[in-house]
């Protein structure tokens, strides 16, 4: 178990990196934008390594369980980033909604390679 996630969190981290890098050079350029997508990259890298270690634990006894509680916390951490988080830290909302959605999309592809 200790190696799908250390390499699902390797393989997120140079997603997640690869992912801020770019759209800091080329979609959102201004210094507060890229505060916004800073932030959300971070909180992305905590949701995912956290739901992954569920989905591992659960998929055991159940796949489509773990999956499923994956996908409401990935949800409600973008229902809560909206509401409160961005609001609280004084971020750009366009760039760091979009930016979160990005990144949990692109990590969640590599996700089922560690799930096994």
């Amino acid at each position: 178990m200790l190696k799908g996630l250390l390499g699902f969190t390797a393989a997120q981290a140079a997603i997640v990196f690869g992912a801020f890098l770019v759209m800091q050079r080329f979609v959102w350029t201004e210094a507060v934008a890229v505060d916004a997508v800073r932030a959300s990259a971070w909180l992305a890298f905590i949701v995912q390594n956290f739901t992954f270690l569920i989905a591992r634990l659960v998929a055991r006894q159940n796949v489509i369980a773990g999956w499923g509680l994956g996908v409401l916390l990935r949800f409600a951490s973008v229902a809560f980033w909206a509401l409160l988080g961005i609001k609280a830290l004084g971020l750009v909302s366009g760039p760091a909604l979009i930016s979160l959605v990005v990144f949990y999309f692109l990590s969640t592809l590599v996700e089922p390679l560690f799930l096994n």
